[in-house]
Formats: structure tokens, C-alpha cells, sequence
């Protein structure tokens, strides 16, 4: 059975860092999406359960990493020069693709609030 472990979210300043975890019970190819306050979930990045690919959405390239470990069924999601509006609930899903639809199964979410 597949399961997903979000850590990693907290209280941190304008263009501080964070980085997120996301414990899985196998090897998946995995997708960060994030959920503002009072907005619809929305793509961040994801990552080929090989590693060898890599997609982010524009708002966040250059500044969010997204990497693996494979030896431990975890992902990572770095996210550097954070902004006001990174806030969000930050969840990992298994699955392929920019939309939720390609996505089957989903973590608990860890909230991320980025104070100006």
C-alpha cells in the first residue's frame, strides 16, 4: 500500500529557506503541488522515481529544487528565496504530470508560511 510522509514545513522569513521531506512507503515518481489560503492545489515540481527527470512550475524554477534519495524512498523539495506568496500547505502525491488528475495518491500536507 502506498503511503506519503510530508515533513519539513514551518514559520520562516521572506527570502529564507526551507527544505521539505517526503517519506514514501516505495519508489515512486513523485510531484510537490502546494495549496494557498483560499486557492485551488496547484503543480510545483516533480521527479522521475529514477531520478532523471525533473519539471518545476515557472513561479518557483530557479529557486526550488526538487532531488531524491533512493536508498531511503524519500524526496526532497529545497525551496530557497522564499516568498510571501510560497505560503501555502505543501503536499507530495505519486503519479506524472502538472495536474492533480495524474496523481493517485497523496500525503497529509505541511504548511509553509512565509512572513514579509
Amino acid at each position: 500500500q502506498v503511503h506519503l510522509v510530508e515533513s519539513g514545513g514551518g514559520l520562516v522569513q521572506a527570502g529564507g529557506s526551507l527544505r521539505l521531506s517526503c517519506a514514501a512507503s516505495g519508489r515512486y515518481s513523485i510531484g510537490w503541488f502546494r495549496q494557498p489560503p483560499g486557492k485551488e492545489r496547484e503543480f510545483v515540481a516533480h521527479i522521475h522515481w529514477s531520478g532523471s527527470t525533473t519539471s518545476y512550475a515557472d513561479s518557483v524554477k530557479g529557486r526550488f529544487t526538487i532531488f531524491r534519495d533512493n536508498a531511503k524512498n524519500t524526496v526532497y523539495l529545497q525551496m530557497n528565496s522564499l516568498k510571501p506568496e510560497d505560503t501555502a500547505v505543501y503536499y507530495c502525491a505519486v503519479g506524472f504530470g502538472v495536474a492533480r488528475s495524474g496523481y493517485n495518491f497523496w500525503g497529509q500536507g505541511t504548511q509553509v508560511t512565509v512572513s514579509s
